[in-house]
């Protein structure tokens, strides 16, 4: 039996996470969040309301429930706010892991941090864990600096990198990439779609699945965890217009730099995933068996 704490549990991969820990008789489940749970299933679990920039609240959870393991997926991954706002994102990107990493290296916890491919520059995708970082983003540097925090401190730590998280729950906070070119294109909407830039879209179920496996087997060092197809983004967009048999001529291909955005993005970025797959079990889905496990869940939701 392990005894896991969650951050951020209100958020997708949270919520995933909890989807699977519920249907995981080994698993006993912590679930803390900004405000009230926002998970349409309320047993079989503890639910904490937590900001874990309150180093004290954290400690008096953590000395209450003596968690084996946290896995950290709270932060602020809005890469253009993070620009704008830079004081917030290094709180919540940075000060939280600090407070994390004293907690668990003075109570002999396992963490689990998610990372982010936006540590690299995009000049020599798809990289290996080992990869030499170079952020072009506020957003990448305060996520690098939180892995160097770890990779310094004592505490046993796992570092899970991942790629554009897409999926869906009942009480949505944010949207993603499939579900933004799903909802427009089922509008008639026209859209614009950059041609430059190439990722590896990730299933949050299969990212929740990756940070299970890291703290069953008692993962140590770093992990690419993403999903296994790498595209551009118009052709991530296109993909799902293929799927859902909608209309492609409303796509706009464009450049990155006609967006004028605030943040540079790495060009191209994509995860080696042969460590992950040989050392955790990882199995991620392709891109369209992950569509399709969401249009069932949509369809759930909606019936």
């Amino acid at each position: 039996m392990k005894r896991i704490m969650v951050s951020g549990s209100n958020g997708l991969l949270g919520q995933k996470i909890t989807d699977l820990s519920l249907m995981d008789p080994e698993i006993e489940l912590i679930a803390t969040s900004i405000g009230p749970n926002r998970h349409p299933l309320k047993v079989g679990y503890t639910y904490e309301e937590l900001d874990v920039l309150n180093a004290e609240r954290l400690d008096e959870l953590v000395a209450n429930y003596h968690p084996d393991a946290i896995i950290h997926t709270a932060a602020m991954t809005n890469v253009d706010a993070c620009e704008h706002d830079r004081d917030k994102c290094y709180a919540l990107n940075v000060k939280s892991v600090e407070n994390l990493i004293e907690v668990c290296q003075r109570r002999d916890i396992q963490l689990i941090h998610l990372s982010t491919d936006f540590i690299f520059d995009g000049e020599d995708g798809p990289y290996t864990e080992d990869a030499k970082a170079n952020p072009l983003s506020y957003y990448g540097e305060t996520k690098l600096e939180s892995e160097i925090l770890l990779q310094n401190s004592s505490c046993k730590w796992a570092i899970l990198r991942t790629i554009i998280v897409y999926g869906i729950v009942n009480d949505m906070s944010r949207t993603n990439i499939v579900l933004w070119a799903k909802a427009a294109l089922e509008k008639g909407e026209p859209i614009n779609v950059v041609n430059d830039q190439w990722r590896m879209p990730t299933l949050a179920e299969d990212l929740a699945q990756c940070c299970l496996l890291a703290v069953k087997k008692n993962a140590k060092g770093v992990f690419n965890a993403s999903g296994k197809d790498l595209m551009s983004i118009l052709e991530i967009v296109e993909r799902v217009a293929d799927y859902y048999g909608l209309d492609k001529t409303l796509i706009n291909p464009i450049s990155s730099e006609s967006l004028n955005q605030a943040a540079k993005r790495p060009k191209k970025t994509g995860f080696i995933l042969d460590k992950t797959i040989r050392e955790l079990g990882y199995e991620p889905h392709s891109f369209e068996e992950g569509i399709a496990l969401m249009e069932k869940q949509i369809n759930a939701i909606n019936n």
